[in-house]
């Protein structure tokens, strides 16, 4: 019983903000204490066990928190959870149109770097998918393209003539790129050109000994 009143992840918000990673954080949660299907729709003549009933009940209250009061006549946890979707499963839509205007204003260009760039891709297409609208390999590998800054037009060309299938196989490519011209200018900042290089402090001593 002490187990149930371990919050196992974040609760569920007032205005259902957090809503559908909440679902996504319970329906695991239940399944391995092997209750879930307490939450979907019931089989016909099938017993219901009324101890994991309240087990899922508890379970479910105690990741509400701010909400408990507004459910205080609902016992039954599949009626439970079907007003909770019915108030918050909008979210979906919401989400998705945040994730369609940010697909539409993404730009290579505005990223300081290939990996702030990938993760925001990533994010768009994890939301894009959960709210079943998929893009395509090439629908991300085209946004890459088109976005580049226009002091590097020579330089996606070079990128469109590799021809790539799939997204992160480009993004492989930019990373490494990335990661070179870092180097190249870490090696150009270390001294002015045309200067030699400090000698070491060691070799110094060495000379100086002799």
């Amino acid at each position: 019983m002490s187990n149930l009143n371990k919050l196992n992840f974040s609760t569920l918000k007032v205005f259902g903000r957090n809503y559908l990673k909440w679902v996504q954080d319970v329906k695991p949660h239940l399944t391995t204490k092997g209750i879930r299907a307490i939450i979907e729709a019931p089989i016909a003549n099938k017993p219901i066990d009324e101890a994991q009933k309240a087990t899922a009940m508890i379970f479910i209250r105690r990741h509400i928190h701010e909400l408990q009061t507004e459910y205080l006549i609902e016992e039954d946890p599949c009626t439970f959870w079907l007003a909770l979707a019915d108030r918050f499963n909008h979210q979906k839509d919401i989400y998705l149109l945040e994730a369609r205007h940010d697909w539409q204003h993404l730009r290579f260009q505005d990223f300081k770097s290939v990996n702030e760039y990938n993760s925001e891709v990533c994010r768009i297409r994890s939301l894009l998918k959960f709210c079943k609208a998929e893009l395509t390999e090439l629908d991300f590998l085209e946004k890459t393209y088109s976005t580049f800054h226009a002091t590097n037009i020579v330089l996606q060309q070079q990128y469109r003539a590799h021809k790539f299938t799939k997204f992160s196989d480009l993004i492989s490519v930019l990373l490494l790129a990335d990661k070179q011209n870092q180097l190249l200018m870490k090696n150009h900042q270390a001294r002015p050109t045309s200067s030699n290089a400090a000698p070491e402090v060691h070799a110094t001593y060495s000379s100086s000994h002799k």
